[in-house]
């Protein structure tokens, strides 16, 4: 079964445009995206705080001590603003690595090893050291996994916006890179989440396709959903995609 990781950045966009009134409250809606069923809960804490800030890390880590079995999964760049002292301060389940810079709106590439492979062994070792599963954020290239594995991180997340673009336009083999990828991360024996741009409408297609998903995380569809469907209800709707069987590849 794959895990749902809940991202809760853009519940914290909407309350940083009257930060006076507080409301939504990030805590109070992470404890029931957990009582509805979510594995996890996600954020992405950038330099310019644009949504979640340092107060949300320290309180969202501390629900989750009250949770054992919930996982904090904490995401951004090691190398830009306190994604380090975030991590080393709280100890996440999962630090997810991410090549943004403030530039970006979004996460909307993953690492480039040739430039960064020595830079990332030297985050990773910390991160470790103090309990931390260490993902990074890579895009659909097989031949990557094993460069991976050898920088001693323990997963890969798949960058899945391609994916989500060529299945809205009907193409098909859209997860085929994916499923290539998949194959060779579990040959180099690093575990696979995926996430970018996952939604209740291509999320089962992709779980289909792709084999050996541990853990999703996603924010902006999901919470667009809440909108209509309550925050619950779509999470129920999430985890029934999930939950379905699925291929398993050693």
């Amino acid at each position: 079964m794959t895990k749902l990781s809940v991202n809760v950045n853009k519940i914290a966009t909407l309350r940083n445009t009257r930060p006076h009134l507080q409301v939504p409250d990030v805590v109070r809606l992470s404890r029931i995206a957990i009582d509805a069923g979510a594995a996890g809960i996600t954020v992405h804490p950038r330099p310019d705080q644009r949504h979640i800030k340092p107060a949300d890390v320290d309180a969202i880590a501390e629900l989750l001590s009250q949770h054992p079995d919930i996982e904090f999964n904490i995401e951004g760049n090691p190398f830009e603003g306190e994604y380090l002292e975030h991590c080393l301060r709280v100890r996440p389940t999962q630090c997810t690595l991410v090549p943004d810079t403030m530039a970006q709106n979004t996460s909307d590439h993953g690492w480039n090893l040739l430039d960064g492979f020595d830079r990332l062994k030297q985050v990773i070792v910390p991160l470790k050291s103090v309990g931390c599963r260490v993902s990074l954020f890579m895009d659909p290239i097989p031949s990557a996994m094993s460069q991976v594995a050898e920088l001693g991180a323990d997963r890969v997340e798949l960058y899945t916006e391609p994916f989500a673009s060529s299945f809205a336009r009907g193409e098909a083999n859209s997860a085929s890179s994916y499923r290539e990828t998949s194959i060779a991360a579990t040959k180099a024996g690093l575990g696979i989440n995926a996430g970018h741009d996952l939604s209740l409408d291509n999320l089962g297609y992709f779980l289909e396709q792709v084999p050996n998903i541990l853990e999703v995380s996603i924010g902006h569809a999901l919470i667009a959903d809440a909108i209509e469907f309550g925050l619950t209800k779509t999470i129920q709707k999430y985890l029934a995609l999930t939950k379905a069987p699925r291929t398993v590849l050693g």
